[in-house]
């Protein structure tokens, strides 16, 4: 049997203040099961398991932007308590660390500024924990959009490792490699090759090596400094990556000098087409939205890649991927939506409820939404 509660109650039994509660209800982000004629609100049991839900995201760092899409749906109670278990046992594992680093240096006859400054470090990695959960969602919300709705049934995972020249291939580096999905399907023989799979992220270097074992070398890289000697790799992958660096020119003039004399550059991008009618989607909705602070393709796409990779490689070939989604769900379009990188967060999060049922409205009447995708593959050699 379903309990109903006053704001008051609810409030109590929550151990918070019905000012918060209030709050919550106002922008969206907890609304009463139902309200009554005279105005008061019933809040019911399965909103005090979303409540729980919020604090604890909020406890563990979380903005509420970031919950809003993690309460949206009223997912599956075991797999919510095992999300809020996996972020609690790591944040647990980090105070532990930093518990034993307070520890050493306290029994220290000397504190070494070495000491200080990994104490000061170890302190703010907290925040890490929070940003490669992030890291890691976003990534697979994107990925799924594209792995359940794309036409082309090959997959750009599969086209992309189709494309290597595994023959030329001896010591290997991807940059950025994500979750490392390139290489989880599509199977490589290792002996006498070294693959070094690396990414800037360290959750995400820690997913891949647990993923793929010993295999690959699985290592923390900043494509803007190297950590390998001149002329080191035969073959280099950056899969949609160049477009996030910080210093684009510096992170070429890296790969080009860990490159060997013929060694391949394998760089994927996208073009200006590229999802088009999602961004078009969500300004319709609300014109202030922007789902990139910029347009990556500007930075290194399809259309500038070839002229941006001349002054460091020649024998640059473009190869396109055809392909494009139809998507017939809300759910999916929308968790991809609030894993891109621009303002929709801030701007969509109190108003997801209507934002999905504009979602929905379309897809009724249209049965489904159609998406251009436009990306491709360099292949530069020395």
């Amino acid at each position: 049997m379903m309990n109903y509660y006053k704001t008051g109650q609810f409030a109590k039994l929550a151990n918070v203040s019905e000012r918060t509660i209030r709050y919550y209800d106002k922008i969206g982000l907890l609304k009463p099961s139902f309200v009554m004629e005279n105005g008061y609100r019933q809040y019911s049991d399965l909103d005090l398991l979303k409540l729980q839900k919020i604090l604890s995201l909020k406890h563990l760092g979380f903005s509420i932007e970031e919950i809003f899409p993690m309460v949206m749906d009223n997912t599956d109670l075991k797999e919510s308590f095992d999300l809020q278990i996996d972020l609690i046992e790591d944040k647990m594992s980090h105070l532990q660390s930093l518990k034993d680093a307070l520890k050493r240096a306290s029994q220290a006859p000397d504190l070494s500024w070495n000491m200080i400054l990994s104490l000061v470090q170890l302190s703010n990695e907290e925040t890490n924990i929070i940003e490669q959960y992030k890291n890691a969602k976003n990534l697979n919300d994107r990925i799924c959009l594209h792995e359940k709705y794309s036409t082309n049934k090959q997959g750009w995972f599969n086209w992309l490792f189709e494309k290597i020249d595994f023959s030329k291939v001896n010591r290997l580096l991807e940059l950025g490699c994500g979750n490392g999905k390139l290489w989880q399907e599509n199977k490589i023989d290792l002996r006498n090759r070294e693959i070094f799979l690396s990414d800037i992220s360290d959750g995400m270097v820690d997913e891949v090596r647990t993923k793929l074992g010993s295999d690959f070398n699985c290592i923390v890289v900043n494509a803007e400094k190297i950590p390998f000697k001149n002329a080191y790799f035969d073959t280099i992958i950056a899969n949609h990556v160049l477009f996030y660096l910080n210093d684009l020119n510096q992170g070429l003039k890296e790969i080009d000098r860990v490159l060997k004399p013929n060694g391949i550059f394998y760089c994927s991008t996208y073009g200006k087409e590229h999802m088009k009618e999602i961004t078009e989607l969500v300004q319709n909705f609300d014109s202030r939205i922007n789902l990139s602070n910029h347009s990556l393709y500007d930075i290194f796409g399809l259309d500038n890649g070839e002229a941006i990779l001349k002054p460091y490689f020649n024998n640059i070939e473009r190869m396109d991927y055809h392909d494009s989604l139809e998507i017939t769900e809300s759910k999916p379009l929308i968790d991809y939506i609030m894993s891109c990188h621009g303002n929709q967060n801030e701007i969509l999060g109190p108003r997801l409820a209507e934002f999905k049922e504009y979602i929905e409205a379309i897809l009724k009447e249209n049965n489904k939404i159609i998406v251009t995708k436009q990306a491709g593959l360099f292949k530069a050699r020395h």
